[in-house]
């Protein structure tokens, strides 16, 4: 057992070589509730159903005039605009018409960190917005923000067919608690996620420096094209589970520890959204030592990546207030 005071808000990590649910391919998958063109609850799952102790989610699709009033409680959560406009009202502060991307494949992301105790109510300004909430618990509070296009950093990872976009929205030592927050671009046929990792043993260096995080991942789909899917494994020797599932737009996966390598389909451009938590704020991992080999094999990398850009952005969204 470590001496990270964290450790305290997360009873899995004391004992997660003991899954609190029977992870397989058909748990570890949750298919979107309605289909692409519909309004309502997209996807969702508590902490209690994922079978572990962090994270928790919900995607909503608003019609014009609609709203989605949200608490967090004792959690700090992110708000993330996947497309349209929207504002927000809240006991932290009012954020009028946020949003430009009509999809997340149009343009960089616009977001809001809330800390515990924020009340606020989520409004579709344009025929339609999308946005998804993760949160997990918080044992401190931060500032309440607006996340713009141009806070979010962009970095290319791997090189080849193992290319692929990262949108830093809440990165490794952005203010606040515990949560990690990251788009990810995968171009079709591409792998990403890859060398397989993963993140479910907390573990120091002599000197002190984390060398793996023990954290929560959920991986929300979405898919350029009409039809597309993605194909991710889900492998853990050490724990029994070796689970692959086929993701589509709209799905939503849950990573609660092993490896987790992602495929996008030859023709279909995938994207994930991508929310981590554990034992500290940080994206730490191992790689499978089988597969390490291949990061030395990395030379030039995929000219279709970034897929989005800060170039593709105009002014406009008024930055809002906090309170």
């Amino acid at each position: 057992m470590c001496s990270n005071p964290r450790l305290s808000l997360t009873a899995a990590i004391a004992d997660r070589s003991v899954p609190r649910v029977d992870y397989s391919a058909e748990t570890l998958r949750l298919t979107a509730r309605i289909a692409a063109g519909e309004l309502g609850r997209v996807n969702a799952v508590t902490a209690d159903a994922a079978g572990w102790s962090d994270l928790e989610f919900e995607a909503r699709r608003l019609g014009r005039g609609q709203s989605w009033e949200i608490d967090t409680g004792e959690r700090e959560a992110a708000l993330v605009l996947l497309g349209g406009v929207a504002s927000v009202r809240s006991n932290r502060g009012d954020w009028p018409h946020i949003g430009r991307r009509p999809d997340v494949f149009s343009g960089m992301p616009w977001a809001l960190y809330l800390p515990r105790g924020t009340r606020a109510e989520i409004r579709a300004d344009g025929e339609r917005a999308e946005a998804a909430l993760a949160s997990a618990p918080a044992a401190a509070d931060y500032p309440a923000r607006l996340i713009r296009p141009a806070d979010v950093a962009i970095e290319i990872r791997g090189a080849g067919s193992n290319t692929r976009q990262i949108n830093a929205i809440l990165p490794p030592g952005a203010p606040c608690d515990r949560l990690v927050c990251v788009e990810v671009y995968t171009p079709s046929g591409n792998w990403s996620s890859y060398p397989p990792h993963k993140h479910d043993i907390h573990r120091l260096a002599p000197d002190g420096a984390l060398l793996e995080a023990d954290l929560e991942e959920l991986y929300f789909y979405k898919m350029a094209q009409p039809g597309g899917h993605a194909l991710q494994r889900i492998y853990s020797p050490e724990r029994g589970l070796d689970a692959a599932v086929t993701a589509r737009d709209g799905d939503l996966v849950l990573i609660p520890f092993g490896y987790h390598p992602v495929s996008a389909a030859f023709g279909y451009d995938c994207y994930y959204l991508n929310f981590l938590a554990g034992s500290a704020q940080s994206l730490a991992s191992t790689d499978d030592p089988e597969h390490a080999w291949v990061k030395r094999t990395w030379r030039e990398t995929d000219p279709r990546v970034p897929m989005v850009t800060h170039a593709m952005e105009v002014d406009g969204g008024s930055p809002g207030h906090a309170r």
